[in-house]
Formats: structure tokens, sequence, C-alpha cells
């Protein structure tokens, strides 16, 4: 009789135990997650931690926030200790430069029937600059959420007042708009730029800028193993690397027609919203700048000029993925979670918040007709990057080209040829 009520007494403890524990989600978390980003504010991931926490009771996620200047610092430091994140955003360039540090998506999962995606649905779901950026030996090393390119800022006012209807759609109507909305004074000073451009130090993102040039003029920025860098290598017996840089650097020769942009001028986004430079090239983020610090300013935005004659679109790809860190303990929840957060109905959620433009291939035609981020959701499309083993130590490198050309110390051809040796020389040092 005795043992009887114990046992029953037990049975409804251990009853009783179960059903608290299964109400207390905290109780039963198996897998605690770190995800660290840059640029990103815990807002943006909200809603979608906490429906796939409620989705997903075993699992946390907490989400860390750093600035653009520490982050990648954080990072290594945090590997190197072994201390750190399960899951990370990184920059669309960096999978040869941190490969190892990532794990690629596990073909199976245990519990899974079937694959998080395949190689074939990642190819169909997102912009094709995605899987050459984050794809490598058919194994997926990140997942994009948005996707965004260099597109022409300009400003209407100043439009409006020089008689320029529209903005150029091709370089050849580009040079004309600069030479007719520059405007020099009885020294030949710039009083007023036509675009941003031309120079390194006082242009926002200007590397880029040349890096594209050099793409749509048909350069093949590495050789086809990815060994080593060509871009000053001839295509067709055209020296168009050559041409890229001379065009670019032509803008701030005071002996060019086009001349327009100096290093006297300032930082390309504070005389665009001075109204001292009538274009210039940014990503998408610069119009929710723009509208917050000056929301009287008129400007708009229009798609990246293109070489006249063309019959395909190059854009310049510049986004951040989320990755998995090869040092987690829980690999395959890190990366359900990151399957999770770029699906359709998770990535609206993000892109909603966030203001970006789509990766997702069935989410860009809902962006196409909005005024900040259409002309960047539809050029993600044909958006392109190239192969870069250190984008930091590449943009510094270009950087001093443009300044070596525009203060006289290297013709165009030896410029573009030490350019070249010193990225083959950090290639070496990486392979």
């Amino acid at each position: 009789m005795i043992i009887g009520i114990i046992g029953g007494v037990v049975i409804f403890g251990l009853i009783v135990f179960l059903l608290l524990k299964s109400l207390n989600p905290n109780k039963t978390t198996s897998a605690v997650l770190q995800f660290w980003g840059v640029y990103d504010d815990p807002s943006y991931y909200t809603d979608i931690i906490n429906q796939y926490q409620k989705d997903n009771p075993g699992v946390k996620i907490v989400y860390q926030e750093f600035t653009y200047d520490e982050y990648e610092n954080k990072l290594i430091q945090s590997f190197a200790s072994g201390t750190g994140p399960d899951i990370w955003l990184i920059d669309n360039t960096w999978l040869p430069k941190h490969g190892d540090l990532m794990a690629p998506m596990p073909a199976t999962i245990p519990g899974l029937s079937q694959p998080l995606i395949t190689i074939q649905d990642f190819q169909n779901q997102f912009a094709d600059v995605a899987a050459t950026d984050l794809v490598y030996n058919n194994q997926i090393y990140a997942m994009p959420l948005y996707i965004d390119t260099l597109a022409l800022y300009y400003n209407k006012d100043i439009f409006n007042s020089a008689g320029v209807a529209v903005p150029p759609t091709t370089w050849d109507q580009f040079n004309n708009d600069v030479k007719l909305l520059t405007q020099l004074d009885s020294t030949g000073h710039i009083t007023r730029a036509g675009a941003a451009i031309g120079t390194a130090q006082n242009i926002n993102r200007g590397t880029d800028l040349l890096m594209l040039l050099m793409m749509q003029s048909g350069v093949q920025m590495t050789s086809n193993d990815d060994t080593s860098v060509t871009f000053s290598q001839p295509v067709q017996n055209q020296n168009v690397g050559e041409a890229a840089l001379q065009y670019y650097t032509d803008f701030a020769n005071p002996l060019k027609e086009v001349y327009t942009w100096d290093d006297l001028q300032s930082y390309s986004v504070d005389a665009f919203t001075a109204s001292k430079v009538a274009m210039m090239f940014d990503y998408s983020h610069e119009a929710q700048v723009l509208h917050a610090e000056a929301p009287r300013f008129n400007f708009n935005v229009a798609p990246m000029p293109q070489v006249s004659g063309a019959t395909t679109a190059v854009n310049f790809a510049n986004y951040w993925a989320v990755a998995v860190s090869k040092q987690s303990k829980n690999i395959n929840e890190a990366w359900k979670f990151v399957a999770a957060l770029t699906n359709a109905t998770n990535a609206t959620k993000y892109l909603n918040i966030s203001g970006r433009p789509a990766a997702r291939r069935d989410l860009i035609s809902a962006q196409e007709s909005d005024p900040d981020i259409g002309v960047f959701a539809k050029q993600a499309l044909s958006a392109r990057t190239w192969y870069q083993v250190d984008s930091s130590a590449i943009e510094t490198i270009f950087a001093n080209m443009i300044d070596a050309v525009n203060h006289g110390r290297a013709s165009i051809h030896d410029a573009i040829q030490t350019a070249e040796s010193q990225v083959n020389v950090l290639m070496q040092k990486n392979k």
C-alpha cells in the first residue's frame, strides 16, 4: 500500500516536472547560437529570431552588432582564441580570405529527409553573383539576405537648372553631362563639379567604381584558375585595363575636357548633399542616409551607366552574407537557422525593416517600383564581382594606383603594372 502511494507520488511529480519544463523553453535549450553582424541593427532580426525560437524551443539565437572598423579584427581574435560566433556575416569577397574559418552547408542533417538547399536550388533562387561569391567546389559557404550594387545618384535641382532632362544611361552621355554641369571660375578652379569621379581618397567607394569600369570594358580581372590577377593584360589586342584607368583618372586631369573633380573637393557624399557636385556613385544605403539627414534634398537614383552598344549590363555587387563557423559546436543547428533566415518569408521581413535590395529572385519584382531601392533590386540580376584574396588590401592598392597617375608619379601603363604585381604578391601569400 505504502509502496503504491510512494510510486504514485513519484509518477505525479515526474509528470509535473515534465509539464513545467515544456512550458519553460529556457529549461529545454540545447543550443545557444551566437550570431555576429555588422551594419545590421538587432531590430532587423528580432521578429525572425523570436519566431524561430518559438518554432524550435531547443535553440536560442543571440545577435550582436559590431562596427565595421572593429568587426574583422574581432572575428579573427575570437576565432584564434576559440570563442568566435556560431553564425557570422561575411563580406561577399571574404570566401578566399576567410574560407578556412567557415563550415560549408552539410549535405545532410540528421532528422531531415532532404538537404536544406541544393546547389541547383541556390542558383535558381538567388541572383547569379551569389553563387560566384559564396559557392566553392559545389559547397555552399554562405547565404545572402540582400545584394547591393553601385548606382548613379543625381541632384535634380542642378539637372533642372542646367537643362538636363534625364540622367545618362551610357558613359558617352555621362561625359557630355559632366561637361554641361561642371562650373569653373576664371582661374580654372572647380566651383561646381559635374560628378565625383577621378580620384581615390575623397570619393566613397571610388575603387569599386574603377573596378566596375574595368569589368564593363571587358577586362579579365583574374586568370581562369584564380591564381593570379590579369587586369593589365590586353583583351583581343586591346589594352582595356589601361583604357579604363585612363578614363577614370581623366576626370581629375585639368588638361582634359571632362575635368570635373580633384583632391581639393570635399568628400563625395558631403559635396553631393551640399549641392557642390551634381552626380555621385554609391550603394542603396546612402539613400536612407540622405533622406534622414537632408529630408528636403531633391535627388534621385538612376541605373549605372553602361558602355555604349553593350548588349548586356554589368553592375558591381557589394553585400554581406550569413555564414557558419567551422568551430561551432552546433553546425547543423546553425545552418538550419541560416536556411530559415534566408527563406522567402524571413527574407521579406528582413528587407522590409532594413530597406535593402533583395538577393532572392522571387522578391526582386516586388521591389522594382520602390523609389529608393527599385534600381538596386533590378541591378542585382546583372551584378558581378571578382576573386579577391584580401579586398581591403586590394582597395588600398587600387587607390594608390589612381593617386600615382593623378600626381604624376607613374604613367597609366606603369601604374597598372605595379598594381597587378602587388596584388599577385598578395595572392601568392594567400595561396
